[in-house]
């Protein structure tokens, strides 16, 4: 036999075993099942169903929200070019090449385990991120999104998926429901996917921290942060044996002016604990929403900053803690108050400041 007899192609109904029978047009076309072949079986009442250009689903029947997924993902990935577009420019070929595409929005959400958001069954349209570069339409069920921050991606069910705070962020992008957005962003915190900090930055990268509707939302995810971190502390403070201190307490200097509010204080050592939620951004020209103040390179917001410096300048020691350490490091962050109260003697005499209820 010559060297260039073609490869009998595979019959089709050997196809009918790919993953979650999705495939693209090339996938055929290598199996030897030619584009007019494609389009006969896709005819009302056939066997497939082209719910994508350029991707085919091996079955008659509607898709299920996965086989939705990994079609958006084919489409994404240039399975086919949509007729009528421009030809491929350099950059076109090089995202081919590193075929990026990542879920993102609702349905990101829904791969995270939100509750709040719609199951994949009931999504409309579902995200996908793509770099700017790309010129590929959005098709059907894909909503392309073009962006120059494509994230790091991870990894459920094999599908590559945004974190939690850019999901978040570009599902707020493209939703004016103040109070699906509010459900969803107390959930991100109250669930422990993230940290109401990373969902903050994702917001000012995004330039959205601005936008009216999202205000109620983000003071429901600062208030949940704290509800959260709160009930860390306490756990805390009882599972290492620590000393009991005063709960959320107010304090100043006796007859003179107020020094700040604390979330945890032992005044026999002057040792204060403050849970640190509000570093919002760490975005340079952050825009502010209510309480969250626009943070430039990373520095303090000049209130908690002036409130520090009080607290240190009467001879208090503070301690700064976040959700994530005390529920990832616990053990760290309480071997760091106890030295801090283990040590106060060696700070000299303990300053007098009244203690008040907050």
């Amino acid at each position: 036999m010559s060297h260039e007899t073609p490869v009998s192609p595979r019959p089709v109904r050997r196809l009918s075993h790919v993953r979650h029978r999705v495939v693209t047009a090339r996938t055929l076309r290598e199996s030897g099942v030619s584009a007019a072949a494609a389009g006969e079986r896709c005819r009302p009442g056939g066997p497939w169903r082209m719910p994508l250009p350029g991707v085919y689903l091996l079955h008659p029947g509607p898709p299920t929200g996965e086989e939705r997924l990994h079609a958006v993902l084919l489409y994404a990935e240039g399975a086919e070019r949509v007729p009528g577009q421009a030809s491929p420019g350099p950059a076109d070929r090089a995202a081919d090449r590193e075929a990026q595409s990542v879920i993102t929005g609702p349905a990101a959400l829904a791969l995270h385990g939100f509750s709040s958001t719609p199951p994949l069954s009931a999504l409309e349209h579902i995200d996908v991120l793509v770099p700017h570069t790309r010129r590929l339409r959005p098709a059907g069920c894909a909503r392309v999104v073009r962006t120059r921050r494509l994230p790091v991606p991870e990894e459920i069910t094999g599908l590559p998926v945004a974190p939690v705070p850019r999901a978040l962020a570009d599902t707020a992008a493209r939703t004016g429901d103040a109070v699906a957005m509010c459900r969803m962003l107390t959930e991100a915190v109250r669930g422990g996917h993230c940290e109401a900090r990373a969902v903050l930055r994702e917001l000012a990268l995004a330039r959205l921290l601005g936008r009216p509707h999202l205000a109620d939302a983000v003071d429901a995810l600062l208030t949940e942060s704290r509800s959260v971190a709160e009930s860390l502390l306490y756990g805390l403070v009882r599972a290492h044996g620590l000393p009991e201190p005063c709960w959320n307490v107010d304090l100043r200097l006796p007859g003179g002016p107020h020094l700040g509010g604390v979330d945890a204080y032992w005044p026999g050592q002057a040792v204060a604990v403050e849970i640190d939620v509000r570093d919002a951004t760490g975005v340079r020209g952050a825009t502010g929403v209510r309480g969250v103040t626009g943070v430039r390179g990373g520095a303090r917001p000049p209130a908690y900053a002036r409130k520090r410096e009080r607290l240190r300048c009467q001879g208090v020691t503070v301690v700064h803690v976040t959700a994530a350490a005390l529920r990832d490091r616990p053990a760290q962050q309480a071997a760091v108050v106890r030295t801090a109260l283990m040590t106060a003697p060696e700070r000299g005499p303990i300053p007098y400041v009244e203690v008040l209820p907050r």
